[in-house]
């Protein structure tokens, strides 16, 4: 009798290949587990979200009952263009957060050569190498050779490295003349201003991922957006499928993109949390060598211990297999800061 727990085998080859998950920030369940007289409630540092949330509006009733109207996703997606810049509202797939966006973009094109300017974030590689394509991690763009896809995070995540639009859109045209592809993923771009995305520049052949969750502090909408030429995101949103972004997320995403006040407002109070929070870590030994206006990235000789202290104090930051003295701390609500410094506090004195 076959075993019901057990994936047929071409499942397992396809898509459940050993070490093909990877934890990444936010995976508090696994931390409360792990820290169990840790005290409640967890504060999550480990991920870059805006610890200060755009307020979630009164919904209609019917916008949880139904599914979700083309002429809604239609609306979001002409206030996003205008929002990030690309005017037409064609070039732009709403999705169910970004990383939906970046499982499927390798699955559209046949196996083929991939540079990732790294260290970044893992799942581009992972997927990337999930549909057979030949995958490298490189340090700077300069350095793509002959790879026929470039994928770039700016401003990267952790290190916080910015490419100007300019180099980009140079880039972008250089791919393009080989008939390839360059997908920047500007998940933490927001706080930048217009001037520094690549989006406003239209450039060919060039995906561009934004995220909403990250920004808007409410991650748990699962709301994110690619910008492409239009018959690229035409086919994107085929891919996609339909209904694929809630009602709730699609009415939330569009009233927030167009509350500029907000954003104005969130970014001032992003800027006061995060000089706050690098005196916290200077203060503590760490040197803060790179981040954003969601993070900071910080190196601590014994980064295992002030971790696992922080975690005795229910404060989860994230860790990195391959940099063990790297940290990266998400910009905590003024509120965490106090219990953040008493977890620092309690870091015992080097052997």
């Amino acid at each position: 009798m076959n075993d019901p727990t057990v994936a047929p085998s071409f499942w397992v080859s396809q898509f459940c290949r050993p070490g093909d998950f990877e934890m990444h920030g936010g995976d508090i369940d696994h931390v409360r587990e792990r820290y169990q007289h840790a005290p409640e409630p967890w504060i999550d540092l480990s991920t870059g979200i805006n610890p200060f949330p755009y307020p979630i509006p009164p919904l209609p009733a019917d916008t949880w009952s139904r599914l979700p109207l083309a002429e809604e996703e239609d609306k979001l997606r002409l206030v996003a263009a205008h929002h990030y810049g690309a005017d037409d509202p064609d070039r732009i797939v709403s999705a169910p957060g970004t990383q939906a966006l970046i499982q499927v973009i390798p699955r559209l094109i046949e196996p083929t050569t991939v540079a990732i300017v790294g260290p970044t974030y893992r799942e581009h590689m992972r997927c990337w190498k999930r549909m057979e394509h030949t995958v490298r991690e490189i340090g700077e763009v300069n350095e793509i050779a002959d790879a026929k896809v470039v994928v770039l995070v700016n401003p990267n995540n952790p290190t916080g490295r910015h490419y100007t639009p300019d180099r980009l859109l140079n880039l972008a045209e250089d791919i393009a003349s080989r008939q390839g592809l360059l997908l920047v993923d500007e998940a933490f771009a927001d706080f930048l201003g217009a001037e520094q995305s690549l989006v406003p520049l239209k450039p060919p052949s060039t995906i561009i991922l934004r995220s909403f969750g990250k920004t808007y502090g409410l991650a748990g909408l699962r709301l994110g957006f690619a910008i492409a030429e239009p018959q690229v995101a035409s086919l994107l949103r085929a891919w996609i499928g339909p209904w694929a972004v809630s009602g709730p997320a699609l009415t939330i995403g569009r009233q927030a993109l167009e509350d500029t006040g907000w954003l104005i407002d969130a970014r001032a109070n992003l800027a006061n949390a995060a000089q706050q929070l690098d005196k916290l870590l200077v203060g503590a030994g760490c040197e803060i060598i790179g981040g954003t206006t969601l993070f900071r990235l910080a190196e601590h000789p014994r980064a295992q211990s002030v971790a696992d202290a922080l975690a005795c104090n229910g404060i989860h930051v994230r860790q990195f297999s391959d940099q063990k003295t790297w940290l990266r701390f998400g910009i905590p609500a003024t509120e965490a800061l106090c219990r953040l410094e008493a977890g620092f506090a309690s870091l015992p004195p080097a052997a």
